[in-house]
């Protein structure tokens, strides 16, 4: 189904032009913040599990070259997420921990969300790894009030 055709409300007539945009806008911006939150979790992962974080291990795990890792490295160093030292690994700054704390939240509840609606996890997994970039706060607090209401 189109977007035209899930933006109609109940009466079948789209919203006003301003709200209508708003949906698209939003998308957008969450398109561009996820590549960054990608990085950062994923380096918060490495680090977590007692690896460093490395350019080589960060382009085999995302499946993209090592230029690709280097230029958004140095994105997120400038943007204030991530510290790097020569010969060492890669760092997340209290921004970026603070970053990948959000986004973890965020999966967990997408994927538990997903699992409690009955998906097998390894598919919970892989589709909360691009839905939690999209979703609302309000819809994650909806997906946590109706499983721990169910859960009574």
């Amino acid at each position: 189904m189109s977007a035209l055709h899930r933006s109609v409300d109940e009466r079948g007539s789209l919203p006003d032009a301003e709200s209508h945009s708003e949906g698209f806008r939003l998308t957008r911006e969450a398109r561009r913040g996820a590549v960054v939150e990608d990085y950062v979790e994923l380096i918060a992962d490495l680090i977590e599990e007692g690896h460093e974080a490395r350019q080589v291990d960060i382009a085999a795990r995302l499946g993209v070259s090592q230029p690709t890792v280097a230029k958004m490295l140095a994105r997120l160093t400038n943007e204030g997420f991530v510290s790097r030292r020569p010969y060492r690994g890669v760092f997340l700054t209290d921004q970026g921990q603070k970053m990948a704390s959000e986004i973890r939240k965020r999966h967990k509840t997408v994927e538990a969300f997903l699992v409690w609606l009955g998906v097998r996890p390894e598919t919970a997994r892989i589709d909360a790894e691009g839905m939690e970039h999209h979703v609302s706060e309000e819809t994650l607090e909806a997906f946590r009030a109706i499983m721990t209401k169910m859960r009574m």
